[in-house]
């Protein structure tokens, strides 16, 4: 009889169950309405806050901001709410476009004073306002000091958007401007792209009148200089419209298609051609968002400016006016005097 050898048992080590990931927090800041609630539920200081189900950002959770600017894009900025450090030791998810964040599980710490919150709402110190990088600015997102208003790179700004110095107007970026939009400094009116302009849309320099291409004119619409008159295209003119220079007559004859014609200045201005050529724009605003990367490029301000005053050319001009025209007021032009089709084509671009 065979004798019945025992199995011998192998031994096995008993697995121990492996401990979740070690999760580290999120810091961040949240705020709330003054009576500690937010989006309808209601908190309180140094508490734990649990989201059941899934999280979504801008939907489904407990939201908060890394950065305490960035709370002030979804609350108002003000004294009244309360802002409190946070702390996120669930799930994160997080926006795109800034540092909001959303969690299943907020921890709300302590409750910051308003002193402290506009010293980590701002790089710089001493701001009333937030998101700013620079230093006493009352208004928001200013990288530069002492600013009133918003988005101003430079200082001293009462405007917005100012790349400048000592602005009170809206997105210059020379210096002490009280007007819009000028790239020139000390302009106290709007569009100058020039020095030292008491009036409008002046490209040139120290004009005290409105829409001069060149310096010192007091009228208005001169391309010349030192003018006192208006559309004058010499210099040192007193009267309208001369070509020449000290001419004194307050109303000359014009000439048309390079012809004399018995037309007075006066008779010209209130002719119909005039009023239909007003009309005539040889600028158009590009806003930021239709801007080519070259344009951007060559205009490096599209950003605080929002987009640029970009200047065609005087046969686009033309083009874009005739396209709108009634057949009557195309007739106007080819009615007046000494009318020649090749000579307007020459200067407008359009064959009659």
């Amino acid at each position: 009889m065979k004798k019945k050898t025992a199995t011998k048992k192998t031994s096995r080590t008993k697995q121990e169950p492996s401990a979740p990931p070690e999760i580290t927090p999120v810091k961040g800041f949240k705020i709330f309405n003054p009576d500690f609630s937010c989006n309808g539920m209601q908190y309180k200081e140094n508490d734990k806050f649990k989201h059941t189900g899934a999280i979504e950002i801008c939907s489904r959770g407990l939201h908060f901001c890394l950065k305490a600017q960035d709370c002030f894009r979804y609350y108002s900025f003000d004294p009244a709410n309360i802002v409190c450090e946070v702390e996120a030791i669930g799930k994160v998810v997080y926006h795109e476009e800034d540092s909001k964040a959303c969690t299943d599980i907020l921890v709300v710490g302590r409750r910051l004073s308003w002193h402290e919150v506009l010293a980590v709402a701002n790089s710089g110190s001493n701001n009333t306002g937030h998101s700013n990088s620079g230093n006493r600015n009352s208004g928001n997102r200013n990288s530069g000091n002492r600013n009133s208003g918003n988005r101003n790179s430079g200082n001293r700004n009462s405007g917005d958007s100012n790349s400048g110095n000592r602005n009170s107007g809206d997105r210059n970026s020379g210096d002490s401007n009280s007007g819009n939009w000028n790239s020139g400094n000390w302009n106290s009116g709007d569009w100058n792209s020039g020095n030292w302009n008491s009036g409008n849309w002046n490209s040139g320099d120290r004009n005290s009148g409105d829409s001069n291409s060149g310096d010192s004119n007091s009228g208005n619409r001169n391309s010349g200089n030192w003018n006192s008159g208006n559309w004058n295209s010499g210099d040192s003119n007193s009267g309208n419209r001369n070509s020449g220079a000290f001419c004194t007559d307050p109303n000359p004859v014009i000439f048309l298609f390079n012809k004399p014609t018995s037309l007075t200045v006066k008779e010209w201005e209130r002719h119909e051609a005039i009023s239909i050529m007003s009309n005539l724009e040889p600028t158009i605003w590009v806003p930021d968002h239709a801007m080519t990367d070259k344009e951007k490029e060559a205009n490096p301000k599209w950003e605080t400016t929002e987009g640029y005053l970009k200047t065609i050319s005087m046969k686009e001009a033309w083009a874009n006016l005739w396209h709108n025209l009634t057949y009557k007021k195309k007739q106007v032009f080819k009615a007046l005097p000494n009318f020649d089709a090749a000579i307007f084509q020459e200067i407008t671009g359009l064959k009659l």
